[in-house]
């Protein structure tokens, strides 16, 4: 209960003589609106006020939303929470009522998994409502599950080029947009070795961005492409979150493919960083992640290793742009 003081009742009573102002105050405690506070000192005054009060507040009667909660919802649905905040519910009991409709509809036998915003819409009537609206939260409240709704999360579909479809193949992923562009071009005018290497499908990484787009390369991809004969190469920055990308990517891959760092492609780009000056290197950005498991160095030789080290020591990093297409065949490139 909030406590309010007798001088703010009586500015509220807007009467100038005390008498009033007794019997306005003698009022709201008859209608039980508020309530004294016995400890509080009187006013001095004839007949005496206390000087503090209680304003009481209403109990809601949530009989209703018990009476739902207990015999109307779903079994799925668990109601140990509301039943302990049905003030909650009654605020929420729309989005509950929808969700319970569809359980009640649900085909239990042969559930099909929808995208996650297709099944908010098909609930809730709004597409956004699991993703960015309260519906994660309702779900919670429930005690259910995201997965429980059969639902699946979409992400931005992998930019790839296939210079052939042949199997087994050498895949590379790449870090960067402009160095995808270059090789993909590169592989359009009918070369086929970029660094010494055969490359059949080039992948555009989007950074940390193949990392959300795991599932695609593992279910929508061509299937030449993801067979489990292929070789997978990475080539990224040279700087701890691209590193720290390819470790964490080779984690998802290791049950079903083999990822290494595309040595001849890092060692070109330690080489042009050597005659371009380590002490004209771009700085790092701050606050990357530093913590590295050691496991894209193990492709490396030791010398390889301290170089590369000294690099990430020093602050400063080498972008994949560092490499351009005149860099991919020592050759002539003709046809380019």
């Amino acid at each position: 209960m909030k406590r309010i003081p007798l001088e703010q009742l009586i500015r509220e009573s807007k009467a100038e003589l005390y008498p009033e102002q007794y019997q306005y105050v003698c009022k709201l405690i008859e209608q039980q609106k508020i309530k004294p506070v016995k400890a509080s000192p009187l006013n001095g005054k004839s007949p005496a006020l206390h000087q503090s009060y209680w304003l009481t507040e209403d109990t809601p009667d949530y009989t209703d939303e018990i009476r739902e909660l207990q015999f109307d919802l779903v079994p799925t649905i668990r109601i140990d929470y509301y039943l302990s905040h049905p003030d909650i519910y009654r605020r929420e009991k729309k989005w509950v009522r929808l969700l319970n409709r569809y359980f009640l509809n649900q085909n239990t036998q042969n559930p099909r998994p929808v995208s996650l915003n297709e099944r908010s819409f098909q609930i809730w009537g709004r597409e956004k409502f699991l993703q960015k609206e309260q519906g994660r939260k309702i779900l919670s409240h429930c005690g259910i599950l995201p997965e429980q709704l059969f639902v699946y999360s979409t992400t931005e579909p992998l930019a790839y080029y296939s210079a052939n479809k042949s199997v087994p193949q050498t895949i590379l992923i790449l870090e960067n947009k402009d160095t995808f562009y270059s090789m993909r071009r590169f592989l359009l005018n009918g070369r086929e070795q970029i660094f010494g290497e055969t490359i059949g499908t080039v992948i555009y990484g989007a950074g940390k961005g193949i990392l959300r787009s795991f599932e695609d390369f593992r279910f929508c991809v061509e299937p030449h492409i993801n067979d489990s004969r292929n070789r997978i190469l990475y080539f990224g920055d040279l700087d701890y979150e691209g590193i720290g990308i390819y470790e964490r990517l080779e984690r998802l891959f290791y049950a079903d493919h083999k990822l290494e760092p595309f040595t001849g492609a890092y060692e070109t780009m330690m080489q042009k960083a050597e005659a371009f000056g380590m002490d004209e290197l771009p700085e790092s950005s701050v606050n990357q992640n530093q913590n590295l498991s050691g496991v894209f160095f193990s492709y490396f030789s030791r010398e390889m290793q301290d170089k590369m080290n000294r690099i990430l020591l020093a602050g400063t990093y080498i972008p994949q742009e560092i490499v351009s297409i005149t860099d991919f065949d020592k050759g002539e490139l003709d046809a380019v």
